[in-house]
């Protein structure tokens, strides 16, 4: 048997070591000693492109925002998606992902980052989205593990009720945001609604076939007509508190 590899490593935000690992042909990134990410596992990955684009079908010089480069699944599925006129910014907090990206882990998409398509940005995506206003047609979120941090704690923020108001505000009308999970989280859907979304959770395998192993996916628009069919409907026993909210908001 092959011996796993290290062949890079890089410190996170909370001083954290991440850690890029070949083992033959397959490579893996682990923090803080935790798998993070696998090349064998990757399905869900191509689900959260494909559920947040599902709406793009017949738009015009398309702009995507995609939070998280990760091993470039995401976006490597969102560029085969998109016409030439698309435009995607790609934001990734560590510099150390992107150029593990470009060094070694291109090979496994075909080097996407090499598209023309592609703005790199290195950088917090929060403050990307809090200065973006209408710009964006689809935002793919895969930061960390979701809403329960892994890598970096300051991600609470963009997942929070600000963080995900910010995100409407940066997405054109009858656009889609689409977030990438470990965990369901029925709380995260109801904060998702008093943002004014309508939302949809989709369970997607981890690799393709997979029963056993599962991820999740929110998409969530101010037009529920742009929502992949299928999905889970969250449950609304927040509904009052959210037109409350909603009506307050118009107010100011």
């Amino acid at each position: 048997m092959k011996p796993r590899i290290k062949i890079a490593s890089a410190l996170t935000p909370d001083g954290g070591e991440m850690e890029l690992y070949k083992h033959d042909l397959d490579y893996s990134i682990r923090v803080k000693g935790q798998e993070l990410m696998n090349s064998r596992l990757f399905e869900s990955e191509l689900e959260l492109a494909r559920l947040g684009c599902a709406h793009l079908n017949d738009r015009k010089n398309p702009h995507v925002l995609i939070g998280g480069l990760g091993m470039g699944y995401t976006l490597r599925q969102a560029l085969d998606l998109l016409n030439s006129d698309a435009k995607i910014i790609v934001s990734e907090l560590l510099g150390s992902v992107v150029d593990w990206n470009r060094d070694f882990l291109g090979e496994l998409n075909n080097h996407p980052l090499k598209d023309r398509r592609v703005e790199m940005r290195v950088g917090d995506i929060t403050q990307l989205v809090l200065r973006s206003n209408n710009i964006f047609d689809t935002i793919l979120l895969d930061v960390d593990n979701g809403p329960d941090a892994m890598t970096n704690s300051s991600n609470s923020f963009l997942y929070s009720l600000e963080g995900m108001d910010a995100c409407l505000r940066a997405l054109r009308k009858n656009g889609c945001l689409a977030i990438w999970s470990v965990e369901s989280s029925k709380s995260f859907e109801q904060l998702l609604m008093r943002c004014g979304f309508h939302v949809r959770r989709y369970r997607v395998p981890a690799y393709k076939g997979s029963k056993s192993r599962s991820r999740f996916v929110w998409v969530a628009s101010e037009n529920e007509t742009n929502l992949p069919a299928g999905g889970g409907e969250p449950r609304r026993s927040a509904k009052r508190a959210f037109k409350a909210d909603r009506s307050d908001k118009r107010r100011r």
